[in-house]
């Protein structure tokens, strides 16, 4: 993480007052231990007849990185050493509609430090899904460029985030993040069109690579290309870029 990153991921951590525990919103305490991993799979079989799929992940806080290319629906390995941050993965569905949902069990509010907690992800390649993403305090990395999007809804907390969207999708979708506070980097394809809007909040949104018109940027693809992409970003406090390349 950069420097600069660092300096507002620290000022975040502050004005959210982090302590030097682990504090559940249940009223459960949680100590650190022993690191413990295990895995969680979800048979796609379970999304067997569902033409919409909703997958929400949600992290109070550690490290998450997403990506597609999965042969099941999803492909978890979890890492933590706090038991009370162990995950719940969960599918309901029922006809053509079907929600997986990654999340941990309460609110979570943790300062860096002995507390360890990793999330990989593994997304179906060729399941559309319309993916929510909430990042807490930390590193957060989703390479979406294996992953079939109906839509992408994300919402930055404290920390460094990457998205790559280099996918060559199939239909046109809509792509909104959400910034909050420390650095996000946001990359885009240049052969498949795109459309981004960037409203500024207290920070800096730099893009490059794409054209200015008015009050949005495009690449040399839209216009030309079958599929588009529509992207909005609302800064936060920190950093945003936005490349094509």
């Amino acid at each position: 993480m950069s420097q600069y990153a660092c300096r507002l991921v620290l000022a975040g951590l502050a004005v959210l007052g982090t302590g030097c525990n682990v504090h559940l919103g249940d009223g459960r305490n949680g100590s650190v231990g022993a690191l413990e991993r295990h895995t969680r799979v979800v048979e796609r079989s379970k999304a067997a007849g569902a033409e919409m799929i909703r997958a929400e992940v949600t992290m109070g806080a550690g490290e998450l990185y997403l990506s597609g290319g999965a042969k099941e629906l999803l492909e978890a390995e979890f890492a933590y050493n706090v038991p009370a941050l162990k995950p719940e993965v969960r599918y309901e569905g029922g006809g053509f509609r079907g929600r997986l949902t990654v999340s941990q069990s309460g609110s979570v509010t943790m300062s860096p430090g002995n507390v360890k907690n990793r999330w990989d992800l593994k997304l179906a390649q060729d399941l559309p899904l319309d993916l929510v993403v909430r990042c807490g305090a930390g590193e957060n990395r989703l390479d979406l460029r294996e992953v079939t999007l109906r839509s992408l809804e994300m919402h930055i907390g404290v920390g460094e985030v990457r998205v790559d969207l280099r996918n060559k999708p199939a239909k046109d979708y809509e792509a909104r993040i959400d910034g909050g506070i420390g650095q996000a980097e946001v990359i885009v394809p240049t052969d498949v069109g795109v459309i981004a809007e960037a409203h500024g909040g207290i920070g800096e949104i730099n893009v490059r690579g794409m054209k200015r018109e008015g009050n949005r940027w495009v690449n040399d693809a839209y216009g030309t290309s079958k599929t588009t992409i529509r992207l909005t970003v609302n800064g936060g406090i920190g950093e945003i870029d936005i490349r094509a390349e």
